[in-house]
């Protein structure tokens, strides 16, 4: 389901708010804290900066409160904007998604692996 939800942001040309999320979820698992300011300012660079190659629409208060939490970066530096990313990708993304093309093909090739797999169980118990 993810790979299927990447593969269609990138068709529309949103994958940023995905790999921002999965970013984000990565850096919260950082065991390190010495690796956490480094980590921290990869991602700021590349989705929340002025200048990023991958820029989030986030909000500017938003954006302020972050750039604030990386003067001393702690798992929940980026809570904020990883908040407003998910919301944002639940009420536009996401529907979205759930009426495309690649979602109904996803259904389908599961209903097909699933049929195949309940034919397989029953031939196997008789």
């Amino acid at each position: 389901g993810l790979y299927a939800f990447r593969a269609f942001l990138v068709s529309e040309f949103s994958e940023e708010n995905i790999a921002f999320y999965l970013a984000c979820e990565d850096y919260k698992s950082t065991k390190s804290a010495s690796k956490m300011p480094s980590k921290a300012k990869r991602i700021y660079e590349e989705f929340i900066g002025s200048e990023a190659p991958r820029e989030v629409n986030i909000d500017y208060e938003t954006r302020d409160i972050t750039q604030a939490n990386l003067k001393s970066p702690t798992a929940s530096c980026f809570d904020m904007a990883q908040y407003r990313i998910y919301i944002l990708m639940e009420k536009d993304c996401y529907p979205r998604f759930l009426r495309s093309a690649a979602y109904r093909n996803l259904v389908n090739q599961l209903t097909l692996k699933s049929a195949r797999q309940e034919a397989r169980s029953k031939k196997a118990i008789a």
